[in-house]
């Protein structure tokens, strides 16, 4: 008997000592500011955050679990906005709401976790630090703990910092691919052959070989990309401002053949494990290019493409594979928007 009542003497003076040291040495809340800068200008930045569908797609907090189920409310966007999640796998559910929005400058969200009744308030501002690039800071201040749950501010801000990092890589990538398709869009010189140094991609897409019959080739490039599509947004979660233009290469002269061979893909931006061996990845290495943009029938895509192979012969130029970038998606019955590069090397 006299062990146990030594053993719960020791217990009384252990939770006694925690108890005392979390009252006295550590405070019920905790308020920090973190500071990060994007090379993206502030009202692309500022509309990640201030639509919370957006926000979802890239906040780490919410990417990191693939069985967080989300729900959105009206307005969707700015002030009033709100959703809630449930996470069953990591026994979580909580709401958010955007409680005031002061457009590309300011906004303040209320994030209530699980059973708390006092919400993590977040204050976030945005500042244009050049044309290009955008400072944001966080302003954040957590709920009041009990004594016994006041431990758990040693770690809050370590853990908010390394969701902030995450989610920078995460919005990177989705403004990288957003800023792109629209400065690429803005840019379009339409018949014009110009000269363009392009940047290394990783494409994740389907080898395909089929007839090169009138309208044939063009039916089974719509059905081959729906399949890409399809398995990069349903299979693979995908949101469209995720993944660049879909790409098929094929070799610059094979519209002569009566059968042709070709691998369309869709822009990632990193490399992962896929379980469908219908798909692969293919690396595009950065090289200099010979660029055409053309609208119109699919078919009259050849005499762009001839001119590209015609100056680069000109210019005593060796050529490898043609690019044809989908500007607008590939559609059955209608007229194609193209970006259609020629790789040359001496």
């Amino acid at each position: 008997m006299r062990i146990f009542k030594i053993i719960a003497v020791i217990i009384v003076f252990l939770v006694g000592a925690y108890t005392a040291s979390m009252y006295y040495f550590v405070d019920e809340s905790k308020s920090f500011k973190i500071e990060k800068e994007v090379d993206y200008p502030l009202d692309k930045v500022f509309s990640q955050f201030n639509n919370l569908q957006h926000f979802t797609r890239w906040n780490n907090f919410f990417t990191s679990s693939p069985s967080i189920d989300i729900d959105y409310y009206r307005p969707y966007e700015g002030q009033g906005s709100a959703m809630s999640y449930v996470d069953p796998k990591n026994e979580t559910d909580g709401e958010m709401f955007i409680r005031y929005e002061n457009p590309n400058k300011t906004l303040r969200y209320q994030l209530f976790e699980d059973k708390n009744e006092n919400p993590t308030l977040v204050d976030v501002k945005f500042k244009a630090v050049s044309p290009e690039k955008t400072k944001i800071t966080w302003s954040v201040h957590t709920p009041k703990l009990s004594v016994f749950r006041r431990v758990e501010n040693f770690w809050t801000e370590d853990r908010f910092a390394e969701n902030i990092d995450k989610s920078m890589i995460n919005l990177k990538n989705v403004l990288g691919n957003k800023v792109e398709k629209d400065n690429q869009i803005a840019a379009i010189k339409y018949d014009s052959l110009m000269v363009e140094n392009e940047e290394e991609k990783l494409l994740l897409g389907i080898n395909v070989s089929t007839s090169n019959k009138k309208d044939a080739l063009y039916r089974n490039v719509v059905m081959n990309y729906n399949k890409v599509y399809n398995y990069v947004t349903m299979d693979l979660g995908k949101k469209d401002d995720e993944f660049g233009y879909p790409v098929l290469i094929t070799d610059a002269d094979n519209y002569k053949d009566k059968e042709v061979s070709y691998f369309l893909g869709i822009p990632l931006s990193k490399k992962f494990g896929i379980t469908d061996n219908n798909f692969s990845f293919r690396t595009l290495n950065s090289a200099q290019n010979y660029v055409i943009y053309y609208k119109g029938t699919y078919e009259g895509r050849v005499k762009a493409i001839q001119q590209l192979i015609q100056k680069a012969k000109k210019d005593e130029m060796r050529f490898g594979d043609v690019q044809q970038t989908f500007i607008e998606r590939p559609m059955e019955g209608q007229t194609v928007n193209l970006k259609l590069s020629l790789s040359v090397f001496k």
